[in-house]
């Protein structure tokens, strides 16, 4: 064979390639990043709604909350998620129902149909959030609105010290002379070492939802976020709220939190059934025992906390409020979640530091007022099933097949910490019955039942809801 008919090697055509081209990873459209946006803006409504109120008015503020559920509406309509019609919160419909039913009877109709509203428009939300956005996203998403609770809470009591430097009414009105305490929206204690208010005008609230920030942070903490050292900056900024607060409530609760998270974590070592049985029993040994101690001790405590041993008059609320439900024992006086000061019957009923009091400073009674002893049966059955669902949600390992060693996620801690954050503040406060309180129960208790799995489902997989692609239906 001649030799130049043979080709050099350096000019073979045949490849033999040993892996695929590099790709671009994937990235999130647009779309999806300003759902997730809007999931955002929606949830510091929830979480930072009395500050809208005390900034322009309750009028302005429902008017922002009516137009913010007509758009979920809409990118709903559009959006067209996954949902599982027979998985639905329907314990939790049930609830609203009554309620809405309830303004038949209601001896105040027309904040019955105003606050029935409200409830409405919250529960719509907090199924609007777990139907379009995935666990990951719906942490995030609670991350991204507390830090701007959390930032423009700062800001405000920053602004009030160097800038008014006195009390500040809502309304941004400068108060020309002295009232109660009570109406300011700040009292500008940033720089003397008062308890402080933020955006809120109620230590109470900031506290809760200062705790509800510490939460969510640590938990985006624990399952890997970038950017931790910011993450360490915004739970010491939120710490230093909560504890500048002074919501002897709000520390209780921390500290059940606390040994929630404990019992959670010590739950998921468990190897054998029966290794969970010990612990349940010492656990609750010692939340009963706990529980006991804060109540015969609470002179000594609330004197350490510079509070009164009856819950700064609290007992004297609930006995009134326990009076006049007794009259409706069963079906209740009528919704009205918050009471409308306006109101006849509500106006100059319970007077505490001269202002009207529009809750029962009691969840619990609050709800055997308005919706009597079917209303309490009802919210029971709701928080039942809340909390049993997500505490097997946070404490048993995800399964579904034969393996059974994946690993648990942080993620799942969100819902059972947030449950005993409410189920504690519900004692001395009405807020887990409306805005981010209501709205985490719907949303989480909805999310689970959804989405019983981080990661894993139509909803969580679909890449309409993790990339904002359209929804296409088979024919």
């Amino acid at each position: 064979m001649p030799t130049g008919s043979l080709k050099p090697p350096w000019r073979c055509t045949r490849t033999n390639p040993v892996s695929a081209l590099p790709t671009a990873p994937a990235r999130e459209t647009t779309g999806h990043l300003l759902l997730r946006a809007w999931c955002v803006f929606i949830l510091v409504l929830a979480l930072g709604g009395v500050g809208l109120v005390n900034a322009v008015g309750p009028t302005a503020a429902g008017v922002v909350t009516v137009a913010s559920a007509v758009v979920s509406a809409v990118l709903w309509i559009v959006v067209r998620p996954p949902v599982a019609v027979r998985r639905l919160p329907w314990l939790a419909f049930a609830y609203i129902a009554w309620a809405g039913a309830s303004i038949g009877w209601s001896a105040w109709p027309a904040a019955s149909v105003l606050t029935w509203l409200l409830l409405a428009v919250t529960s719509f939300q907090g199924l609007f959030i777990g139907a379009v956005l995935s666990w990951r996203d719906v942490v995030r998403a609670i991350a991204s609105a507390a830090k701007w609770v959390v930032g423009l809470s700062l800001l405000f009591e920053i602004a009030v010290s160097l800038l008014v430097r006195g009390p500040l009414l809502p309304g941004f009105v400068v108060p020309v002379e002295r009232v109660d305490p009570v109406a300011y929206w700040s009292g500008d204690n940033l720089l003397d070492g008062g308890r402080i208010q933020g955006v809120f005008g109620n230590a109470h609230l900031l506290a809760a939802v200062m705790l509800v920030a510490i939460i969510v942070f640590a938990v985006r903490l624990a399952a890997g976020a970038p950017r931790r050292a910011l993450l360490v900056g915004w739970i010491a900024v939120a710490a230093f709220l909560f504890v500048r607060a002074g919501s002897a409530t709000a520390f209780i609760a921390a500290g059940f939190v606390a040994l929630v998270l404990a019992t959670v974590l010590v739950m998921r070592t468990a190897r054998r059934p029966g290794e969970r049985t010990r612990w349940y029993v010492l656990y609750a040994a010692i939340g009963l025992g706990g529980a006991a101690a804060v109540w015969f001790g609470r002179d000594a405590l609330f004197g350490m906390l510079g509070r009164e041993a009856d819950l700064t008059g609290l007992e004297g609320i609930w006995a009134d409020v326990i009076a006049r439900a007794d009259q409706h024992p069963l079906i209740g006086w009528g919704f009205s979640t918050p009471w409308i000061a306006s109101e006849p019957l509500i106006d100059g009923w319970i007077i505490h530091h001269g202002q009207t009091v529009v809750q029962a400073h009691s969840m619990w009674l609050d709800v055997f007022l308005q919706l009597g002893g079917v209303g309490v049966a009802l919210l029971t059955l709701v928080y039942l099933a809340y909390l049993w669902r997500s505490w097997f949600f946070a404490v048993d390992r995800p399964r579904w097949d034969l393996r059974a060693d994946r690993p648990y996620s942080p993620l799942a801690l969100l819902p059972t910490l947030i449950g005993a954050l409410l189920v504690v503040i519900g004692i001395t406060e009405s807020g887990p019955l409306l805005l981010w309180g209501w709205m985490f129960v719907v949303l989480f208790g909805g999310k689970i039942k959804q989405s019983p799995l981080v990661g894993v489902g139509p909803s969580e997989q679909s890449l309409s809801i993790e990339r904002g692609e359209l929804l296409r239906t088979s024919s």
